[in-house]
C-alpha cells in the first residue's frame, strides 16, 4: 500500500487526475502477472493515471502489484459501487476512484477515506445530486449511449462549472470530438489496453497506444 506518511506522497484531487493526460485508460486485467509490464508500457508511453476496474476477481491484486512495483504510476480503482469496495481499493493502494453512477454512500465513503472520486452521471438530476455532495468533476457514463457530445453541450448551459470525463464508447476516432468541448477535461477509454494486446503480452503495442493518446488535444484547466 502507498505510504501516505512518505514526504514525497501527493494527494491527488479529481481535477488533477483528469488534467494529467487527455485519456485515462480503463483497464480490465484478469492475470496479475500482466499488471506490472502493462503499467510500465503505459508509463513509457506517457500515461501514468490508470483506472483498473473492479470487474475481475484479481483486480485488487492488480492494483496492489502496480502500486508496489511501478512507482511512477498513479493507480485508481474503477467500477467502485460500494463503500466496502472503496475501502478495499485504498488498502490495495488506489489513489483515486471512479464509479459508474452516483450514490451518496460511495461519495461520502471516498470523502472519509481521503480518496479522490470521479462519480458517474448520465442526467441533469444526477449532476445536481453530485453537486450537492460537493463534486464538480464527474464521469459522464455511458457517454455515447447517454447522448454523447450533444448531451454534454446541453449540460454546459445549466452547469457551467462542472467538468466531465466522458467514458463509454470513446475511441481514438471520436476522442477529439469530446475533448474539444469546454466542459470536457479528459476522456476514459479501454482502447489503450485491448484484451488482445494483454493476451499476446504485446507491451510495445500498448506503449504505442499510450503515446498516441497522450498526443491528443491538450488538457484544459
Amino acid at each position: 500500500m502507498t505510504n501516505k506518511n512518505d514526504p514525497t506522497y501527493h494527494h491527488f484531487s479529481a481535477l488533477e487526475v483528469m488534467q494529467d493526460a487527455p485519456v485515462i485508460p480503463v483497464i480490465v486485467v484478469d492475470d496479475v502477472a500482466d499488471a506490472v509490464p502493462m503499467a510500465q508500457a503505459l508509463l513509457k508511453g506517457g500515461i501514468r493515471m490508470l483506472e483498473v476496474t473492479l470487474r475481475t476477481p484479481k483486480a485488487l491484486d492488480v492494483i496492489k502489484a502496480i502500486c508496489d512495483e511501478v512507482p511512477g504510476v498513479v493507480v485508481g480503482a474503477g467500477t467502485v459501487r460500494s463503500a466496502d469496495q472503496a475501502t478495499a481499493a485504498v488498502r490495495a493502494g488506489a489513489r483515486f476512484a471512479v464509479s459508474p453512477g452516483f450514490t451518496v454512500e460511495v461519495a461520502r465513503a471516498c470523502k472519509d477515506l481521503g480518496l479522490a472520486l470521479l462519480p458517474g452521471v448520465a442526467t441533469a438530476s444526477e449532476v445536481m445530486m453530485a453537486e450537492q455532495e460537493g463534486f464538480s468533476e464527474l464521469k459522464f457514463f455511458p457517454a455515447v449511449q447517454a447522448g454523447g457530445v450533444k448531451m454534454l453541450q446541453a449540460l454546459a448551459g445549466p452547469f457551467p462549472q462542472i467538468k466531465f470525463c466522458p467514458t463509454g464508447g470513446i475511441n481514438l476516432a471520436n476522442a477529439n470530438e469530446f475533448l474539444s468541448l469546454n466542459n470536457v477535461v479528459c476522456v476514459g477509454g479501454s482502447w489503450l489496453v485491448p484484451q488482445k494486446a494483454l493476451s499476446d503480452k504485446d507491451w510495445i503495442h500498448i506503449t504505442a497506444m499510450a503515446q498516441e493518446a497522450k498526443s491528443l488535444k491538450s488538457i484544459k484547466s
